[in-house]
């Protein structure tokens, strides 16, 4: 059995593969996906302004709150498949 560690583990890196996926993927396809990365660019956009106007790190803060999102999102549904075994 997993224990939460684990869940949280694994749950944030299948969000940091979703994440980079998404921002690989947002230039290859015409900004396609763009409503999916909305969190990570919201954050970006509020604290942007804050760092200085740093366009890596607001890369990089994007990608940090999408890999968030999308992995809290991935340990619900680990936990739920968890708590129906």
């Amino acid at each position: 059995m997993y224990s939460v560690k684990m869940s949280l583990i694994i749950a944030f890196a299948i969000g940091a593969f979703i994440s980079s996926a998404l921002l690989v993927a947002e230039p290859l396809t015409d900004f396609a996906f763009l409503s999916l990365e909305w969190p990570g660019i919201t954050a970006a956009y509020f604290f942007w302004g804050a760092v200085g106007g740093s366009t890596f790190l607001g890369v990089a803060i994007c990608w940090g709150v999408n890999a968030l999102t999308y992995g809290l999102g991935a340990f619900v549904i680990l936990s739920a498949f968890k708590a129906l075994r």
